[in-house]
């Protein structure tokens, strides 16, 4: 193995072509360290310097606007593209991203005892057998970023460890927003102004949101002990989405992972992120077997709404109520999806993912997400995007008098 050399695009690639899989051993320390993709890229970093970025490397280039970035991050897409199409590698990374995160953990124990925890831009709170978990990321109308991500990932992560709790609801909180006070917002997307100052991490948000938080709700929380080629035997539970107002971008990826959907009448989804210059998760994987192939691109390229009253709306949604109803629609799902028990509920739950998406669909599609999506990050298009859908030039943190995508797009 190349130990150190003029580390150009086409060596790292020739390298990790020859190399993948004796690269993930060693990092790992022989399968038997479980290393999130962050940590992955930043230990990777270490032993080859030049291979990735360093973490300082990223640190100092996420003081610049994104249009200002030399791309180290495409590199940190390209490791991680090889390592998530190497067979037994990617599946460990998908394991160990599924373990739970230290800080859950940490927490674990108070939220056992009080069934409450703030986690800033999210709270969790256990009522009967059911978590409920509330996005509060105000200041932006829940957009979500890589603080907000990981809050929700850890109130996914005491959803699923609590043994009291049997379902997951997640739902938006009341807005404190001076144009939105009181009324509840699922959620507006990628935090497109933190996306052009570049404050979104490429590894941080746009794969750990897909390999953690969504994966968790998909698949369950993976069990201590990584075993290659077994059946899967996490710990999982069913998840409720509750929509309110809109669903946009990532909300809208949400709803593509539960296992019920309640909609508020009057609101819509949509996945603006071509729009924006980038991919919208893994909704070209999962979309098409909600609403088929047309109603997808027409989604995804031309930024068709989807109004949940409407026909098409009704395929991602599974009840659409007004707002006065939605309290009873809640306990009423909860209660029917919980009402035979969790071990037939839960084995159903493997039974579907089986016949629509295994384990390795996802990993050979997170193989060629991580480094397209690494390029679309990093694409001029996106910039300009930004500025002309956007008005990214203007936006400052903090500055949310739009809901990211909604206003400008629907005057």
């Amino acid at each position: 193995m190349i130990t150190s050399q003029r580390w150009t695009r086409e060596a790292r690639e020739d390298f990790m072509t020859h190399n993948v899989a004796a690269v993930y051993e060693k990092l790992t320390q022989g399968y038997t360290r479980a290393l999130r993709a962050r940590e992955l890229v930043y230990a990777a970093a270490g032993e080859w310097p030049g291979l990735v970025p360093s973490e300082a490397e990223v640190l100092a280039e996420r003081e610049r606007l994104q249009k200002d970035k030399t791309g180290l991050e495409i590199d940190q897409g390209i490791f991680l593209g090889y390592v998530l199409a190497e067979p037994r590698a990617g599946r460990h990374l998908m394991w160990a991203m599924q373990r739970p995160r230290a800080d859950s953990l940490a927490a674990l124990e108070d939220f056992r005892r009080t069934g409450a925890a703030d986690l800033g831009t999210a709270r969790v709170d256990r009522r009967g057998n059911v978590g409920h978990i509330t996005l509060q990321n105000h200041a932006y109308l829940n957009a979500e970023d890589d603080e907000s991500n990981a809050a929700v990932e850890r109130a996914v992560d005491l959803v699923l460890l609590d043994p009291e709790i049997q379902v997951g609801v997640l739902r938006g909180g009341p807005s404190t927003h001076a144009k939105h006070a009181g009324r509840r917002i699922f959620g507006s997307g990628i935090n497109l102004t933190k996306l052009y100052l570049g404050k979104i991490g490429f590894v941080e948000f746009l794969i750990e949101r897909e390999l953690g938080l969504n994966n968790k709700m998909y698949r369950g929380l993976a069990r201590e002990t990584f075993v290659d080629g077994g059946l899967e035997d996490n710990v999982e539970k069913p998840f409720i989405a509750v929509v309110e107002s809109f669903a946009i971008g990532g909300a809208c990826q949400w709803l593509l992972i539960m296992d019920r959907v309640i909609a508020e009448a009057g609101s819509y989804f949509n996945l603006p992120a071509r729009k924006e210059g980038i991919i919208p998760g893994s909704a070209n994987l999962r979309l098409p077997r909600f609403v088929g192939d047309r109603l997808t691109r027409q989604g995804i390229f031309f930024n068709r709404d989807f109004p949940a009253d409407s026909p098409e709306g009704l395929l991602l949604a599974d009840e659409v109520v007004p707002a006065s109803e939605i309290e009873a629609a809640i306990e009423r799902s909860c209660t029917e999806i919980t009402g035979a028990g969790m071990t037939s509920l839960v084995a159903n739950r493997r039974m579907l993912r089986l016949g629509q998406e295994p384990l390795d669909v996802h990993r050979t599609y997170m193989a060629w997400y991580a480094r397209e999506q690494a390029y679309c990050q990093h694409s001029e298009a996106m910039i300009s995007n930004l500025e002309r859908n956007w008005d990214a030039r203007s936006r400052r943190l903090h500055d949310s008098g739009l809901a990211p995508g909604r206003e400008l797009q629907h005057p």
